[in-house]
């Protein structure tokens, strides 16, 4: 039924596009899917992968971990104007106790750089010291800066502790399994046949090429993407499911969960819980870059102000489009107004600092387009 929906012309554009950069030998695979009525309307996979592969998706993983706290919102377990310290009294240590879970969402709480070693990632007890331990490095809600992982380890906690169990369980059990898909963040030792590696492609770009793109001569922090991006070779750091940025998953599994997101068919959200996360915009503090953040509790926003592509999620979606994507290239995001979800996976990471994100804007940009009026 979706296919009669969508422009033929306007799918192929969008598959030779995603076909590109295998065929040149820059990235070893990708995969790509589209989602209309709740259902996949379009997949493809190039290169050395299956439709089994499941790639790390890297900080898409942020809203499935968001949209569990969504259901303890709406369960009547949490209040997210309330401070963190109210559900794990020992958060509140060393200044952290006006942080509240609102904060936490919106990458507003003031830590987007507090450590946790990998040596420490599989054990709940190292990780509550750690969480403990963390300072502020501003008052919350001063400042809009990307936490990486910091925030969402925040968010982990409060759900094993509102719940009684353990995240990655509570993850498959309230949301992933009812929507019908696989577990995907914490994947099992002996369930990770089809993990495929992460690996380091291309060139970085040059200071001239960052300053005419991004209007400044570097980009703080590369060096550490690099590094994090590997982490998750390890099987060990992958069986973890690091909330922030270790869940994995097929670019089918992207488009059917932001499906689920648009229509709630299964009923896991409470309808005015979704709402309020799929549609309002909590925070508009600029990012580094100058650009409003556009942030829900747990989403990107697209908004009507031009700056939906520097988002991540492409030119001609609606300003009511929301998604959230990934380091490496991973593109997830549903458009309201088409019903189209979009669920695009790569394990090449493209050092070009330039040329990866414009080939996540053109993908987003083709995809949104396939829907015939």
């Amino acid at each position: 039924m979706g296919l009669k929906q969508l422009d033929a012309v306007a799918v192929e554009t969008l598959v030779n596009r995603v076909r590109r950069e295998v065929d040149e030998g820059l990235l070893p695979s990708c995969q790509l899917a589209l989602a209309y009525q709740n259902e996949i309307v379009v997949s493809e996979v190039f290169g050395d992968a299956t439709p089994d592969s499941q790639y790390c998706l890297y900080s898409a993983t942020k809203a499935i971990v968001a949209s569990a706290v969504w259901t303890l919102i709406g369960d009547g377990l949490l209040d997210v104007a309330r401070p963190v310290a109210d559900y794990l009294p020992r958060f509140g240590a060393n200044g952290k106790e006006a942080v509240t879970v609102a904060h936490v969402l919106l990458h507003t709480c003031g830590f987007p750089n507090a450590p946790l070693p990998t040596t420490e990632w599989a054990d709940p007890a190292q990780r509550m010291d750690r969480l403990e331990a963390w300072t502020l490095n501003w008052p919350a809600g001063a400042r809009f800066v990307y936490h990486a992982t910091a925030a969402h380890w925040v968010l982990a906690e409060l759900i094993s502790a509102l719940t009684g169990s353990d995240f990655r369980h509570y993850i498959e059990a309230r949301v992933t399994g009812p929507a019908g898909l696989p577990r995907m963040v914490g994947i099992p030792l002996d369930a990770q046949g089809h993990c495929q590696e992460m690996s380091l492609v291309g060139e970085l770009a040059s200071s001239e090429e960052i300053q005419a793109t991004f209007g400044v001569p570097k980009l703080i922090g590369r060096e550490m993407v690099e590094e994090l991006v590997l982490w998750f070779n390890d099987p060990a750091h992958r069986e973890v499911g690091v909330p922030g940025a270790g869940g994995f998953g097929r670019a089918v599994d992207l488009a059917m969960f932001y499906q689920e997101l648009l229509t709630n068919p299964n009923g896991i959200w409470d309808p005015a819980v979704l709402a309020m996360a799929t549609g309002e915009v909590r925070s508009r503090l600029p990012d580094p870059m100058k650009v409003p953040a556009n942030r829900s509790i747990g989403l990107i926003l697209a908004g009507d102000d031009g700056f939906s592509s520097a988002r991540g999620l492409g030119r001609t979606v609606s300003a009511q489009a929301f998604g959230h994507n990934g380091a490496g290239g991973q593109l997830a995001w549903a458009d309201p107004a088409t019903g189209l979800s979009l669920g695009y996976t790569t394990n090449g990471f493209d050092r070009h600092e330039v040329r990866q994100p414009k080939r996540g804007a053109a993908i987003a940009s083709l995809a949104a387009v396939c829907r015939t009026a």
